[in-house]
């Protein structure tokens, strides 16, 4: 019996106030309307901006939601309107749509969107919803809520990718993996034979040491406190590595001395402020460049002027720059042809029922990524 034009029950993981547990619940997913898409979730994964939004943001506003963005599936139907998506087709839900027709869609130089959520007060919360939950309406984390067997998207929103793509791994594409890539290569812009650093060693960081290496970096530097991370970053291109604790003076004097003034490029790869100001201030004066990529919108930014007017420069990057519906697809190719890895990001799998457990195990930095299997293909 088909579901089509029908509301579907289906399990999710609800988070029904913030700093408690996630639940497992049985929630209802309506329809697509006129130029959106339903989407079954195969495979998700456990990204910190989840958790940065259920335990560190303060606000209550946003609540009861099905968190998760970073996924892939298979399309179940489709509303009116919609032309390029079938059902049946294989896809990755974008947290930065890209509807084409808007000045940023239009221009080559941004992958921000007039529709996309940097542009609202409140970047996390969606103004439509499709999820209910003993008649409550339930807030789809980034307009995706990936934490459930079914979501409902607009069409701008939605990539589709090669019908042999092992949803399971390229679900990182959906976020970690182009977000620190695409800093690398897409907003730094990483030369040939440059000295970068990537601080923070998550997926996202992983990714930028990557990006780095594909750009042909000759020496990068790989910054965490967790020196547990170091051999995994060595496998995606890392070349030298610092551990903050271990020093007693600033890390920027650090690479400063490592580097011979300086390192060409870097990218703060945590949603700290201050390490935001040590990656600016690693640059090497007169062109050094540093990209903010972690994300938190709890303090504010400062630095002494001098570090920009001595020629630094300082960008910020979301979702690595790509322009979702063209471009991560061409990264699902590039995997497939087996010149970009993903795989190596997993260190662990489980099912949507363990998802409090991946969380903790992201919370005490036990992980890189942790993907949830949400429903059979």
């Amino acid at each position: 019996m088909t579901t089509a034009g029908k509301v579907i029950k289906c399990k999710a993981a609800v988070a029904w106030e913030p700093n408690k547990p996630l639940v497992i619940e049985e929630i209802e997913v309506a329809p697509p309307q006129a130029n959106e898409v339903r989407i079954k979730i195969v495979a998700t994964g456990v990204c910190h901006t989840d958790l940065y939004y259920l335990l560190e943001n303060k606000q209550k506003d946003g609540f009861p939601i099905v968190f998760g963005h970073e996924a892939a599936g298979i399309v179940e139907s489709v509303g009116p309107g919609v032309t390029e998506i079938q059902p049946g087709d294989k896809v990755i839900p974008l947290p930065m749509p890209q509807c084409r027709e808007c000045r940023f869609c239009k221009s080559p130089k941004t992958n921000q969107c007039a529709q996309g959520p940097t542009m609202r007060k409140d970047m996390m919360i969606p103004p439509i919803t499709r999820f209910t939950c003993k008649d409550k309406s339930l807030v789809p984390f980034l307009g995706a809520g990936t934490f459930s067997e079914y979501i409902v998207m607009n069409q701008i929103a939605v990539a589709k990718i090669d019908p042999a793509a092992p949803l399971d791994k390229v679900c990182l594409l959906g976020c970690a993996v182009c977000t620190g890539y695409g800093a690398a290569v897409k907003t730094a812009k990483v030369e040939p034979g440059s000295t970068c650093a990537v601080f923070g060693l998550g997926a996202v960081g992983l990714a930028a040491v990557m990006g780095c290496k594909a750009a042909g970096a000759k020496k990068i530097i790989a910054i965490d406190i967790n020196p547990d991370k170091f051999e995994k970053a060595k496998v995606f291109g890392a070349t030298d590595f610092v551990n903050p604790k271990d020093h007693n003076k600033p890390i920027s004097q650090v690479l400063f001395e490592m580097t011979d003034g300086g390192v060409d490029f870097s990218l703060e790869c945590v949603g700290n402020v201050e390490v935001m100001r040590s990656a600016l201030e690693s640059c090497v004066q007169g062109w050094g460049v540093s990209v903010v990529v972690g994300f938190t919108d709890l303090q504010d930014i400062s630095v002494r002027p001098i570090q920009l007017i001595a020629g630094r420069t300082w960008k910020g990057s979301v979702f690595g720059g790509f322009k979702g519906r063209d471009e991560v697809p061409q990264m699902v190719k590039a995997y497939l042809d087996k010149k970009l890895k993903l795989d190596e990001f997993i260190t662990h799998n489980m099912t949507l029922d363990k998802v409090n457990d991946a969380i903790e195990l992201m919370k005490h930095g036990k992980c890189i990524r942790t993907v949830l299997y949400v429903s059979p293909q």
